[in-house]
């Protein structure tokens, strides 16, 4: 892929174990095999769209599909970074910040996954700080959202330990059965009080105007 054309090829985001970065095909072909693999339990479903309840090949298509619509449809006031997740040189997972009218509302929102053999080892907490820098120090968001069901332990736990708050329940349609999530807000002074993880972001001068003209015009200091 060609960073010239597509800025965004270029971008990373880097903690001391892990590079976030938006894949080329070629990581997008291991992301989806990652996809393939599983993500949870079978009997459970952690997604209010329960794109991962189908076959292995269908996983990978979903996902391989799922990052290139993301460029596709790229718009400076509704926009979804969908970044391969890469541990030790592997892909291990995607973790996606998503805006409507950022440079409006200064607000963003996470999702994330991982594949199983990659799951309880601090990877998800590792990934969404550093998704969670690249907003507040690059981007200059105020705030930061997040959902989970309520019985998401793995995902609740990972926003605890970065200082989001609880901010009310919502009820999901998932396959015609209501489930109940847990909305999270992170504001910046309770991401600066939590931060523990070392991130450093490069490539982004080149993305900028790709995230509306007001986007990190004026970020306040991280």
């Amino acid at each position: 892929m060609e960073a010239h054309i597509w800025p965004l090829y270029g971008l990373r985001v880097t903690t001391p174990r892990l590079q976030l970065r938006l894949p080329t095909l070629e990581l997008l072909e291991e992301l989806s095999t990652v996809a393939a693999g599983g993500l949870h339990d079978e009997d459970y479903m952690p997604f209010s769209a329960p794109w991962s309840a189908t076959s292995p090949a269908g996983r990978a298509r979903t996902t391989f599909q799922h990052v290139l619509g993301t460029v596709a449809q790229w718009q400076p006031d509704a926009w979804t970074l969908s970044l391969a997740v890469l541990c030790d040189g592997a892909v291990v997972g995607r973790q996606d910040i998503m805006a409507r009218a950022f440079g409006v509302t200064r607000e963003a929102e996470t999702g994330s996954w991982l594949g199983l053999p990659y799951q309880g080892r601090g990877i998800g907490t590792e990934m969404r700080a550093a998704v969670l820098h690249l907003a507040f120090a690059v981007l200059g968001a105020t705030c930061m959202t997040s959902v989970a069901m309520t019985d998401n332990a793995g995902s609740l736990g990972v926003s605890r330990k970065l200082g989001y708050r609880p901010d009310g329940l919502c009820v999901a349609a998932v396959d015609g059965v209501p489930r109940t999530q847990r909305r999270l807000r992170l504001e910046r002074a309770d991401w600066q009080t939590n931060r523990t993880i070392p991130v450093e972001v490069t490539g982004f001068e080149p993305c900028r105007d790709l995230f509306g003209p007001t986007a990190a015009r004026n970020a306040p200091a991280p």
